[in-house]
């Protein structure tokens, strides 16, 4: 139970984060359908994941790993499909200029969307993570 909460409050804070960081990710009843689609997202990546990623595995093999992304995107598509007040549109990311860094701006739509929202999601949590350790 302790680690569904954990994995939840991460979650939380994870979709929270990336729907500052980039647009796209649309809440048509605000509040409530956020806590419904962190926790159907918690749902998706402790349940569906593990399944995903076993019937994906040839593909993570030869591509060392980086298709993992898509599997978390099917995570994602599998949260917009069960919680209907929930949807992605689009990525769209107005980019950083900074003295160090320039991240341009980024516009995606369908299945590209989805992967990008996964990989800033999946960013964001292993950060998370990091800190909590």
């Amino acid at each position: 139970m302790k680690r569904i909460l954990r994995n939840y409050s991460i979650n939380l804070l994870a979709l929270f984060l990336t729907s500052q960081i980039a647009t796209g990710i649309i809440y048509k009843e605000g509040l409530e359908t956020y806590l419904i689609a962190s926790f159907a997202l918690t749902v998706a990546t402790m349940l569906g994941k593990p399944v995903i990623n076993i019937l994906l595995l040839p593909l993570n093999l030869v591509t060392f790993g980086v298709f993992r992304w898509v599997s978390s995107a099917v995570a994602l598509y599998l949260v917009t499909l069960v919680v209907k007040t929930f949807k992605i549109e689009y990525f769209n990311f107005t980019g950083i200029t900074t003295k160090w860094i320039d991240i341009p701006e980024m516009y995606y739509k369908g299945i590209i969307a989805y992967i990008a929202f996964a990989f800033v999601i999946s960013l964001i949590i292993s950060f998370v993570q990091w800190l909590r350790k």
